[in-house]
C-alpha cells in the first residue's frame, strides 16, 4: 500500500462521518456530539499512529501530521467558528464539527477547508434561502445587521446578530462545512495531478 492510498483511507472516516453530520442537521437541525467526539478522537489517533508524513491531504509525504499538528488544525477549525456562534449565527455543534475537520487535516489544510467552508456556507445559504423562499428577507437582515453593527462598532459596543428584525430560516451548516471540506479536498487532489 502506498503511502497516498494509505491517506486516502485515513480521510475516509472523516467523509463518512461528515455525512452522518449533515444528515443529523438536516433531519433534526443538530449535530449529535457522538458524532464529533468520536471523530475528534479518531482524528487525532490516525494522526498519530498511521506513518508520519505533513498530513493526509499533504501534496507531498502524505501520512500522519503528529499530535500537535492535529491539535493545532482543531484549534483552526474550532476558533474560525467560534466568533459565529457567539453571535449566535451558527450552533455549538458546528464549531465542534469543523473542529473535527481540522483534527484530521492538520493546520495548513483545515485552514484551507475553514475558507472553502465559508464559501460552500454562502451560496448554499443563499439558495436554501431562496428555494424556502425567504430570500428577499435574509438580504435585508444581511444590511440590517451590517449597519447596525457598523454603528455599535463607531460607538465602541460589540456588535450581535440580534438586530435581525426577523429571523429568515435555519440553515443546516453541517451541509457547507461537509461540502466546503471535502470540497476543498477534491480540488487540492485534482489540482496537484495537474487536472485544473
Amino acid at each position: 500500500m502506498t503511502p497516498r492510498m494509505a491517506a486516502l483511507i485515513a480521510l475516509l472516516p472523516m467523509a463518512l462521518l461528515l455525512l452522518a453530520a449533515v444528515r443529523e442537521d438536516v433531519r433534526s437541525h443538530r449535530i449529535p456530539n457522538p458524532i464529533v467526539f468520536w471523530g475528534a478522537g479518531l482524528g487525532l489517533l490516525l494522526n498519530v499512529f498511521m506513518p508520519e508524513g505533513s498530513g493526509f491531504a499533504a501534496t507531498h509525504i502524505p501520512g500522519g501530521a503528529g499530535i500537535l499538528n492535529a491539535i493545532e488544525g482543531g484549534a483552526i477549525g474550532l476558533a474560525a467558528l467560534l466568533p459565529m456562534y457567539l453571535l449566535r449565527a451558527m450552533g455549538a455543534g458546528d464549531v465542534k464539527l469543523m473542529a473535527m475537520v481540522g483534527l484530521f487535516l492538520g493546520p495548513v489544510d483545515a485552514l484551507g477547508a475553514t475558507l472553502a467552508t465559508f464559501l460552500a456556507g454562502g451560496v448554499l445559504s443563499l439558495g436554501y434561502a431562496w428555494k424556502v423562499g425567504v430570500l428577499r428577507r435574509t438580504l435585508q437582515n444581511v444590511r440590517v445587521v451590517l449597519c447596525s453593527g457598523a454603528v455599535r462598532i463607531a460607538g465602541g459596543s460589540v456588535p450581535t446578530l440580534e438586530d435581525a428584525p426577523v429571523t429568515a430560516g435555519k440553515f443546516p451548516y453541517a451541509v457547507a462545512i461537509a461540502a466546503g471540506t471535502l470540497g476543498y479536498l477534491a480540488w487540492k487532489a485534482a489540482w496537484k495531478s495537474g487536472w485544473t
